[in-house]
């Protein structure tokens, strides 16, 4: 992708501006198709919850720090290194001591002082982890939620060490920095709620503050500052994973909404540690994992994703059948993708008889990690160490899009 492929006309940028603009999200956040050029990017937030429904956290600060009511009123200061106990008082409220005096507050933030400053938080000191930016702790149904107020910039830092080894090339360090910032935004824009915008575990994106970060990391995320893929002006759902298994799939294959961006393409991922795997049950401990239908006996494919995944497959057993999604036997088997077959052990003796001998056990034989879509990780290291760059290997991986950069008004 070039810079000359990436520069619009004035009409068709006015039309751009317009469009975004009627969108309620999108007031403070528009997109300009620019040339690869790394330039700091302007400061916009995300909330990430880092403790969610918790009786008790622990918030601390790595500077002197103020805590604060919803109103800005100075509820206590803490010294460098001290970390307060925040309680639910079960009643929609926050109970805190900090040794001195107690107070009760509908929510309470927790701001360092100084550029350097970080915060701790965790559900008690043992546990806790250093953050960047400042922490919001607020009731919810079942407890408190701690929630981190985090540049995006300095959030993909911890991210993109997170989700990928940080001494790999950084031209596939970089394509990991592009495909988290898209996704993040994706889903502040459409699966934010009242309290955050994106959890911190590989549900959204592995986040665990500075302890992930590293010089490559955060050379990554700043060579490509606010950069974004999008496909028709719109930032897509940049979502990846660590190794297909030889080939990605279409969206609609595996969730049901068919994206133009996320197509089924070859991967090069061979050389990944789970492009193939295997893994072994007893008769008990399958039957113990899928229940409901007595003695599992086989396992039958109904449906399949190309002649690799499985989308449904029938379970045979010596009180009945069930059928389930690839994705169900998955999460019951605790597989590593979809991407399996499941062979009966029958043991020394085979039944001459029309009814299925039981088995001795099962083995289960597979490839790659993950749901398929999107970027594979594995084959990003592959690309970047055959001479790819990051936007070569985003362009393979997400089909018809744009690089981007956001710009924040």
């Amino acid at each position: 992708m070039t810079a000359a492929q990436t520069a619009i006309p004035s009409s068709r940028w006015l039309q751009t501006v317009l469009r975004l603009g009627k969108q309620s999200w999108w007031l403070t956040l528009l997109l300009w198709l620019v040339s690869l050029t790394p330039a700091k990017a302007a400061e916009l937030e995300l909330r990430v919850a880092i403790e969610q429904d918790a009786s008790s956290v622990v918030v601390g600060s790595s500077t002197p720090a103020v805590v604060k009511d919803a109103q800005g009123q100075v509820l206590a200061r803490l010294g460098a290194s001290q970390a307060v106990e925040a309680r639910s008082d079960g009643n929609g409220a926050i109970l805190i001591d900090n040794g001195q005096q107690s107070y009760r507050t509908g929510q309470l933030w927790v701001e360092p002082s100084g550029e350097s400053g970080l915060v701790s938080i965790g559900t008690q000191v043992s546990n806790s982890k250093w953050y960047r930016g400042r922490t919001l702790v607020v009731p919810t149904a079942d407890g408190l939620t701690a929630v981190n107020y985090v540049d995006l910039e300095e959030y993909l830092y911890s991210v993109v060490g997170g989700e990928m080894p940080t001494n790999w090339s950084l031209e596939a360090l970089k394509a990991q920095a592009v495909a988290a910032r898209s996704y993040a935004l994706y889903q502040r824009q459409s699966g934010a709620n009242s309290v955050f915008d994106m959890g911190d575990t590989t549900r959204w994106q592995f986040y665990q503050g500075v302890e992930e970060e590293a010089p490559s990391t955060i050379a990554a995320v700043n060579a490509t500052a606010g950069q974004v893929l999008t496909y028709q002006g719109q930032i897509i759902n940049a979502v990846f994973h660590s190794s297909s298994g030889g080939h990605t799939e279409n969206s609609e294959d595996v969730w049901v909404q068919a994206l133009p961006y996320l197509r089924a393409v070859e991967d090069y991922d061979t050389d990944a540690p789970v492009f193939q795997w295997q893994e072994t049950f007893s008769a008990d401990q399958m039957s113990a994992r899928i229940t409901g239908i007595g003695t599992v006996l086989e396992f039958r494919p109904v449906q399949m994703i190309g002649d690799r995944r499985v989308r449904r497959m029938l379970v045979v057993g010596s009180a009945g059948t069930r059928e389930m999604t690839g994705d169900q036997i998955r999460q019951a088997l605790n597989l590593r993708s979809t991407y399996f077959r499941i062979a009966p052990n029958l043991g020394s003796i085979a039944s001459t008889e029309s009814v299925p001998s039981t088995p001795v056990g099962f083995q289960v034989v597979g490839r790659g990690f993950g749901h398929g879509l999107g970027m594979s990780q594995y084959g990003a290291y592959a690309l970047a160490r055959q001479g790819n760059n990051y936007q070569q290997i985003l362009a393979h991986y997400y089909q018809r899009t744009q690089l981007s950069r956001i710009q924040v008004r």
